[in-house]
């Protein structure tokens, strides 16, 4: 499958030698990135005896799995296809986790002066308008589609883009490393940015405007459409990823300390 990636993340730390039950759950290649599945997942295991296995991909790939039943929970952000996904019958339903928000990366000399831009639309028509290297995701994940809805918001369409608009059909990982090596423009979302660790000569250029808002929720499988998939153990995930023990996880995640993500579950 392309462009899939599988972590399975076992006996590596402490408690995860102890988990009893194993599951798995597709989440994107962002949250990958962020480094907190490494914080998140060890807990699980100590807290509930549940191995976590990771599927990481794109969201819009994410779903599709959840779609043929082949993971028994999701963790994307993409909130009109997760509630698309629901209204399908795929999920019981759609709970919201955590958020961060989405930034625009780009060489330190700014060539398209980002830095004197007011909204996300301006920031992406500067680009547009210098023809500047941008390294789009360019895989149906949840930041190619919030990437895509900027350019819709700026009245533009990348179909209409020569080559200096470069779509690497990667993850955020990925993606980051491309845009590196090219010394171009990029949308990424904050964690992933924070935890990277080859910035070469790039620099956070943009941030702030209300529209790069970027929420993740948990989506368990439905077990009426799929009953072999493990509804027992996606419920006890849920109930532990909406606890006050990840919230202090979430919350006191950071890098260079700058938090990385806010939690927002409801009880």
């Amino acid at each position: 499958m392309r462009h899939l990636v599988f972590a399975a993340f076992m006996a590596v730390w402490g408690g995860a030698a102890f988990a009893q039950d194993v599951m798995r759950m597709a989440v994107t290649t962002s949250f990958q990135s962020s480094g907190l599945a490494e914080i998140l997942l060890p807990a699980v295991a100590d807290d509930l005896g549940i191995e976590v296995q990771l599927v990481v991909v794109g969201t819009g790939q994410a779903l599709k799995l959840g779609e043929a039943g082949d993971v028994d929970a999701i963790l994307v952000h993409s909130r009109s296809a997760e509630e698309a996904f629901v209204k399908a019958g795929y999920g019981p339903h759609r709970r919201e986790i955590m958020y961060n928000d989405f930034v625009l990366i780009g060489p330190s000399e700014d060539p398209a002066n980002l830095r004197g831009t007011q909204t996300a639309a301006t920031a992406l028509q500067s680009i547009s308008d210098k023809q500047a290297t941008f390294v789009s995701r360019g895989d149906d994940s949840g930041t190619h589609k919030t990437e895509l809805d900027l350019w819709k918001s700026a009245a533009l369409d990348p179909v209409d883009f020569g080559a200096w608009y470069k779509a690497v059909g990667a993850g955020m990982g990925a993606a980051l490393n491309t845009a590196a090596g090219l010394d171009a423009y990029i949308l990424s979302d904050r964690a992933s940015w924070l935890n990277f660790g080859n910035k070469g000569t790039l620099e956070l250029l943009f941030s702030g405007d209300p529209v790069l808002f970027n929420q993740y929720a948990y989506l368990p499988v439905s077990v009426e459409r799929h009953p072999h998939v493990k509804g027992g153990l996606a419920e006890k995930l849920e109930g532990w990823l909406t606890s006050p023990r990840a919230a202090e996880l979430i919350n006191g995640y950071a890098i260079n300390g700058e938090t990385l993500f806010t939690f927002n579950a409801t009880p």
